[in-house]
């Protein structure tokens, strides 16, 4: 339990303040005064004011927030500090203050998953481990024990490379070089298209020859400028991956029963502490890209519902209605706690389920 609750004051202290640090530092650089920055919300804890920001920690440790000066029309500005008022700014300046806290933690997701690939990931190898009776492997001629070396002249090293040239080869013939009791052979082969499962549990169509990885796996280390190629990679996949993921979701084909909460983000954050420091800064990162994703939508008391109201102005000329504004963060509010009391009733099911 106590290695659950230092983990997850690192992991949420770690990505607040990350996003936090992305609001405030493009609203220095543009000129707009910060007032403060804190790591939650409610009463201080402790706090330290330095020039015109106070620093601080909150008791409430589920957010944070950047208080700028003059966010409100309500705020009193003094006629000197109107200018560095956020009010005052171009919407353009607006919309990249708000955009800058979900960007900060894709960087970061891109840097930590940059350092985990120097690191080293274990990957499986291109050893052919078994061949499906009857499959278009069986009958160019593999065997189990070959190393796939080249697919159409393309080294190949990596499982993952093998499977996805066979699932992107629409059923064209493939040139195969594979390694045989210390030799070079050349096998051609065409993929026949198989019934598969999505990780979403539909039914897919997938190009196949019919073979499995063995077990046999290599420590896959990087340089950091191909890490940090990757690191983008893997964010961009991610990402996509949870937007679909919500997509679907919507479309009732994923349960939102599996969404969890603060309880279940501990013990996944526990676990991986467990595992080692890198399962730890990989579950940092996925939830990283999850907090960046979640705050881009559009609603009210987000980032995303902020972005919305500074693009309705960007295109109308006009800044939305403060009763509108206040009104819709009402209903945002609403929509944030609903989602809340339900991911925790969905932590304490799983809870009494076990």
């Amino acid at each position: 339990m106590g290695v659950n609750v230092v983990s997850v004051v690192v992991l949420l202290g770690v990505l607040i303040f990350v996003h936090e640090l992305g609001h405030f530092l493009l609203a220095k650089s543009l000129g707009v005064g910060v007032l403060k920055f804190s790591l939650g919300f409610g009463p201080r804890l402790i706090g330290r004011k330095v020039g015109e920001t106070e620093y601080m920690i909150s008791m409430v440790p589920l957010g944070g927030y950047v208080k700028l000066l003059g966010e409100s029309d309500t705020d009193n500005v003094l006629p000197a500090d109107e200018r560095r008022s956020f009010v005052k700014q171009h919407v353009l300046k607006k919309i990249a203050i708000v955009v800058a806290g979900p960007l900060f933690n894709f960087l970061f997701a891109v840097l930590a998953f940059a350092v985990i690939y120097m690191v080293g990931v274990p990957s499986l190898t291109t050893d052919i481990g078994s061949i499906q009776p009857g499959s278009p492997a069986e009958a160019a001629g593999f065997r189990a024990g070959d190393n796939v070396v080249a697919i159409d002249g393309k080294t190949v090293i990596r499982w993952g490379e093998l499977a996805d040239t066979i699932s992107r080869s629409e059923g064209r013939e493939l040139a195969v070089k594979v390694r045989r009791d210390g030799a070079l052979q050349d096998i051609r082969v065409k993929p026949e298209l198989a019934r598969g499962k999505s990780i979403f549990g539909e039914d897919i169509d997938i190009w196949k020859i019919g073979v499995g990885a063995s077990s046999n796996t290599f420590l896959d280390r990087q340089n950091p400028f191909r890490a940090l190629w990757s690191g983008v990679e893997q964010t961009w996949n991610i990402t996509e991956l949870t937007v679909v993921s919500i997509v679907k979701m919507v479309q009732g084909v994923v349960s939102p029963d599996s969404l969890g909460g603060p309880i279940a983000i501990a013990q996944m954050a526990g676990a991986h502490v467990k595992k080692g420091i890198m399962n730890f800064v990989f579950f940092m990162a996925l939830l990283s890209i999850n907090l960046a994703v979640l705050n881009l939508f559009p609603i009210p008391v987000l980032d995303g519902g902020h972005l919305l109201f500074f693009l309705i102005e960007l295109v109308t000329g006009r800044e939305v209605n403060i009763r509108w504004r206040e009104r819709a963060q009402q209903v945002g509010f609403f929509i944030l706690v609903m989602l809340m009391i339900f991911v925790f009733y969905n932590d304490i099911m799983r809870i009494f389920g076990e």
